[in-house]
């Protein structure tokens, strides 16, 4: 009896009520059995096997279920006799199955009534395995070994002796574990009055099964749990990446499918889910799917429409299109009518075409204009065309214009109906043609719509310059002059302008000096080059035509030509002289006109052949207000209109407006205000801003339109930048630019310091902030509110602040901090950490850590690493402009020079891979945002990479090891949810850093 209840507590433990304990409750509470053995239909006899063969005890008798069917079965009733007697069954294949469960019902007589010694109430179930049919009346011995023993069954009903009761008794024992072909089963009884009624063998498995638009097929369980694979229902796909796996589901050991499904199938593009999640049908016509999902199609766009069911797109109808950037599920466009009504302004050599946009703008939002231009000969002998847009008979004798035909603010990419033309050729006619494109300008068939308008050229230009020789030469520079033109009844010519480039590279760009003379020296040129040099005039009329090309060469290195070298320094100092003169000539006359500070507290001028030009600091005017009146225009107050405040200043708020001079078309401008009650020492702090813009006139600086003084508020009003700051600029636009793009943002901030060096000013404020963006992507210095001019009669001309203002720790310069010291080469260090900011998209530079802490790092030789896909070469640049001595700091005019190499050569713009950090190098600061590879968990990761917008996207895909993230590629990211070209670029950097860190082996000290 303790073997039974063993055996029965072993079935209690591994029974389905304990899988269901240990799985969760099945996800469908159906399944199948297979039957292997079942007596109960068995209509002859079994023919099952007895021993001892010689008495056979057991007997094969026939009688009634409870149903009343003719069943098969075995009595037995041996209570005086303590021997065993077993019956075997017949060899039950066992399939697939490597559990078993046996199911017996029986009969079994209460020993009490028999008052027999050797009476029991139980018997004995054993199985043998076997790989066939192999047992004999012999073999295998009737013994447990080898034989194994199953259970001790025992009776819950007996039966007595004249009781009407005839209960019978039910039994499942399970068989585990098996590895045969098949088995044998044994009863074995000693002393029990018994009978066998049914014995069935059978094994239990899950059904076929379609869930989450996968199919299951049927499994059979070999242990508590079997995985089973399934595949994608048909038009379902698994999604392609590292991530996918195929779809499993587990079938538990009573043959119930447990727990939901794990399946990435989705329906392809083109169906959508269908009878819930068990298939997939096609969308119908006239509608679509993208990508691959659960969610449903969705109608046709705009102009678009498709007859074919499953589509993934809509085809667009005739005369619509697509641009290349356009969603799938963006409506059709078409590229917009032309331009209406041209209207040309003539202004000597320039020219000024406005016009009216399109009637259709093609459904887009993404209008532009690009212009043609064609010169059409003399204006004798272009027929008698005129300014009404006929071009008959010009066509066939027009040719396009040559470079020196320039365009304001472009020729192609307008945004606004207005174009400025100058350096056209008098007397010529000209014909423009007005092309408006939109996105799928590019993609259409047809040709852009235009509208042309033919202009005539009035005042007769310069005659071009002739003469031009070197005078002399050295090894970095040439000495060049030419014959001034003759001119009759024209105005005089106000100055010469040179162009050169190396002879042997024609896709050099143009380099370009002034001069007010006939002649100059080029400096800065390389060794023993020969440079192709031309030289034009310009008056009020404009420029005239480029002298023919002369090529002239620079010396090699040696004494041979010391004599030429001698020559060439005695003709600077001769034209440094020359300029010296006029320029006391001009100081005393304006000495003897107005009333003026010293020259001493003049700054600087134009050396080396370029037009002189002296800049005065407004603070040395002893009336303020004159320094305004000279540099700055008063605007009527009624020529302006504010619209909306954009901002505030330091002195008030700061307004965009419409300007709208005389004569002149209304544009946007950006206006700063004077708030009320101020102080005289105030208004003359706000106003000297003014003085000092005005006296710039450059691409890259921001351009003063004028000043309102004569009314309240007091204002300043200067050319309207759409795209604001550049660092604002740059976050709202994470990752969106080429590095040719973020270069070339990079080279104008470089031109316009470089021009601001030129004239001997500091800028003291050059960060991102402090830069404005228009539409056309120009970057111009603007904030002049803590800029300060050098005094030209020092040898190392610095600014110091005796009062000890704010400065702003993180652009300035560490002598500019420790000692108050500004000059133009703490401009550049300030430079070196904007660079910083353009190439991480205006991340805040030394992070959150503070002042103090920065101020620390800088003195430790600690720098700025390089943001994510910077190039090498960017941060060598920026590594030079942060070196501790200023004088080894680059200029910006060799600033400016090095980025233009980089952009003729864009090979040089490719990103390095990440460099491993050093080991003895340890973290300034722990508020300094730790490497990925220092990150203990996903959302760490995404808060040191400032990424943790995504943090909720990667938590609901799974993504919760850093394990698995970093084997993410960009199909996975698509499917997280992270679409933006820039985030992926900034994420997928940081994976590969992950990988790095994570297949190089750790030291242990």
């Amino acid at each position: 009896m303790e073997s039974g209840q063993r055996a029965e507590a072993g079935r209690g433990r591994a029974s389905p009520r304990g899988l269901l304990v240990l799985l969760g409750c099945c996800w469908f509470c159906w399944a199948e059995e297979e039957v292997l053995m079942n007596t109960k239909l068995e209509t002859s006899d079994l023919r099952w096997t007895n021993h001892p063969a010689d008495d056979q005890q057991w007997e094969e008798l026939s009688g009634l279920d409870e149903d009343s069917n003719s069943v098969r079965t075995f009595q037995i009733c041996t209570p005086s006799s303590p021997a065993s007697y077993w019956l075997r069954t017949r060899w039950i294949p066992r399939r697939a199955a490597t559990t078993l469960y046996v199911e017996i019902r029986f009969t079994m007589m209460e020993c009490a009534a028999m008052n027999q010694r050797h009476c029991k109430e139980t018997f004995n179930l054993y199985y043998y395995q076997a790989d066939a049919d192999e047992a004999t009346p012999t073999h295998p011995a009737w013994m447990e070994n080898p034989y194994t023993k199953a259970a001790a069954v025992a009776a819950d009903h007996l039966l007595r002796r004249g009781g009407a009761e005839r209960r019978s008794n039910l039994k499942l024992l399970r068989l585990e574990g098996l590895q045969g072909a098949g088995l044998y089963l044994a009863f074995q009884s000693q002393g029990a009055c018994m009978a066998l009624l049914a014995v069935r063998v059978f094994f239990r498995k899950c059904p076929p099964l379609r869930r989450a638009f996968a199919a299951f097929p049927e499994t059979v369980p070999h242990s508590l749990v079997e995985q089973a694979r399934g595949v994608c229902v048909e038009n379902a796909v698994t999604p392609p990446g590292e991530l996918a796996q195929p779809p499993s589901m587990l079938c538990g050991e009573d043959g119930q499918w447990v727990g939901p499904p794990t399946s990435s199938c989705a329906c392809r593009p083109g169906y959508e889910a269908g009878d819930g999640d068990l298939r997939c049908r096609a969308c119908p016509s006239g509608h679509f799917k993208v990508e691959p999902g659960s969610g449903g199609c969705t109608s046709c766009p705009g102009n678009s429409n498709t007859r074919i069911p499953g589509s993934a797109y809509c085809p667009c109808l005739h005369g619509y299109d697509r641009a290349d950037s356009d969603p799938p599920h963006a409506a059709c466009t078409r590229p917009p009518s032309a331009p209406r009504h041209p209207v040309s302004q003539l202004n000597d050599s320039s020219l000024i075409l406005e016009w009216v946009e399109p009637l259709d703008r093609g459904g887009r939002g993404d209008l532009s204009y690009r212009l043609l231009c064609s010169a059409c000969g003399e204006a004798g002998n272009a027929g008698n065309a005129g300014n009404d847009g006929n071009t008959e008979g010009l066509v066939s004798s027009c040719s396009p214009c040559d470079d020196s035909v320039l365009f304001r603010p472009s020729q192609a990419g307008l945004t606004r109906p207005r174009v400025t033309v100058w350096g056209l050729r008098p007397q010529t006619r000209y014909m423009f043609t007005i092309q408006s494109v939109n996105g799928v300008s590019a993609v259409s068939q047809s040709e852009p719509a235009s509208v042309s308008i033919n202009v005539t050229s009035s005042r007769d230009a310069p005659p071009p310059v002739s003469g031009l020789k070197r005078a002399a030469a050295s090894e970095s520079s040439l000495s060049l002059s030419w014959t001034a033109p003759v001119l009759q009844n024209q105005p005089p010519v106000l100055e010469y302008q040179l162009r050169f480039r190396p002879l042997a590279d024609h896709q050099a760009p143009w380099e370009y000096r002034s001069s007010p003379s006939c002649s100059l020296v080029l400096t800065g040129l390389r060794r023993a080059t020969r440079y192709q040099v031309q030289v034009r005039a310009q008056t009020q009329a404009g420029y005239g035509s480029f002298s023919g090309a002369g090529s002239f060469s620079t010396l090699p290195d040696g004494p041979a030509h010391s004599q030429l070298v001698l020559t060439a320094v005695l003709v600077t100092v001769a034209t440094l002289l020359l300029v010296a003169a006029a320029t006391a000539g001009f100081i005393c006359y304006r000495k003897r006109h107005r009333r003026r500070p010293s020259r001493a507290n003049k700054a600087g001028h134009y050396q080396m052949g370029q037009a002189m030009k002296v800049y005065i600091d407004p603070f040395t005017y002893e009336d303020p207000n004159e320094a305004v009146r000279e540099f700055a225009k008063e605007i009527d107050a009624s020529f302006v209109k504010i619209e909306e405040v954009i901002g505030a200043g330091e002195f008030g708020e700061v307004c965009r407006g419409r300007l709208r001079l005389p004569g002149r078309k209304e544009n946007f401008v950006a206006i700063k205000t004077l708030k009320g009650g101020y102080t005289e020492q105030q208004r003359r702090d706000f106003l000297s801003e003014a003085s000092i813009m005005g006296q710039f006139q450059h691409p890259n600086i921001i351009h003063l339109e004028g000043v309102i003084t004569t009314s309240c508020p007091v204002m300043i009003l200067t050319e309207f930048m759409e795209n604001g700051a550049l660092d604002s600029f740059l976050r709202v636009n994470d990752g969106q630019f080429t590095p040719i793009q973020l270069v070339g943002m990079l080279r104008g901030i470089a031109a316009g310091m470089k021009h601001l060096a030129d004239m001997s000013f500091v800028h003291r404020d050059l960060a991102a902030r402090n830069i404005l963006v228009n539409a056309n992507l120009v970057c111009k210095v603007s904030d002049f509110g803590l800029s300060r001019f050098l005094t030209e009669n020092s040898s190392d001309p610095t600014y110091t602040s005796s009062l000890g203002g704010k400065i702003p720790i993180r652009w300035t310069a560490p002598e500019a901090i420790a000692y108050r010291k500004f000059t133009s080469a703490s401009d550049v260090w300030s430079y070196g950490i904007v660079m910083w900011e353009v190439m991480s998209y205006g991340e805040r530079p030394y992070w959150d850590m503070s002042n103090q802490d920065v101020i620390n790092a800088i003195e430790q030789d600690y720098r700025l690493p390089p943001p994510p896909d910077c190039p090498a070469s960017l941060h060598g640049l920026m590594l030079d402009c942060w070196q501790t001595d200023r004088a080894n700091r680059p200029r910006f005019c060799h600033i400016v020079s090095g980025l233009d190499r980089l952009i003729r050569n864009p090979a040089s713009l490719k990103a390095t891979p990440p460099e491993l950090p050093s080991p003895s190098q340890p973290l300034l600061d722990q508020r300094v945002p730790p490497p990925p590879s220092a990150c203990a968990s996903v959302s760490e990761w995404l808060r040191a990479i400032k990424m943790e917008r995504y943090q909720q996207n990667f938590i609901q895909a799974g993504l919760t090891s850093l394990d698995v993230v970093s084997q993410l590629n960009t199909d996975d990211l698509l499917r997280v949810g992270v679409t933006l070209a820039g985030h992926q670029k900034k994420i997928l950097s940081s994976i590969q850093t992950l990988r790095i860190h994570k297949a190089t082996p750790t030291l242990l000290y």
